[in-house]
């Protein structure tokens, strides 16, 4: 349970990533899972929407992913999607390489990573991020290469994981 003081923080931290990241409103929900197929199941089930299809992670060809700075070929996820009416609930299986997912798997097991947010001019945010002291933790294109993702470790100041998402 937090205290009025910490709340206040970790409001106060929101309000700041407000600024970053020009919206205060979140698209996407990112859960680690374990086993996404028997995951996705119980959502929809518990939700009473359809399984949405599985899909991976894509080819380091065309993502291109990082890893705390390193390129990180080897990771990789399964994911799956679910829509609600105003945000959607990501899933994500990790493989076994580093990532920030099997960090997360690992060191925390199965639950909230993220919030994602959709921003305009991905690399400029980027470096605001780092401006306000946040470290990348990874960063990589869409596996389709229309877009590209950037999480941030922001666990100390509001207890999750952000992600900015840009569609080019």
């Amino acid at each position: 349970m937090y205290n009025s003081v910490e709340i206040y923080r970790i409001w106060r931290r929101f309000t700041m990533l407000e600024t970053i990241l020009g919206t205060k409103s979140p698209c996407q929900i990112g859960m680690i899972v374990k086993d996404i197929e028997e995951s996705k199941q119980k959502v929809a089930q518990l939700y009473g929407l359809a399984v949405p299809p599985t899909v991976g992670g894509g080819d380091f060809a065309i993502t291109k992913t990082q890893y705390k700075g390193k390129p990180a070929p080897d990771a990789n996820c399964k994911m799956a999607f679910f829509d609600f009416d105003n945000i959607q609930l990501e899933l994500i299986e990790p493989n076994q390489f580093d990532s920030t997912w099997r960090d997360h798997l690992v060191q925390v097991g199965e639950g909230m990573h993220h919030l994602g947010f959709i921003v305009d001019a991905i690399l400029k945010r980027m470096e605001m991020m780092k401006e306000a002291g946040y470290e990348l933790t990874q960063f990589g294109y869409y596996g389709d290469g229309n877009g590209a993702y950037a999480y941030y470790d922001c666990t100390k100041d509001v207890k999750c994981y952000v992600e900015l998402l840009c569609s080019f």
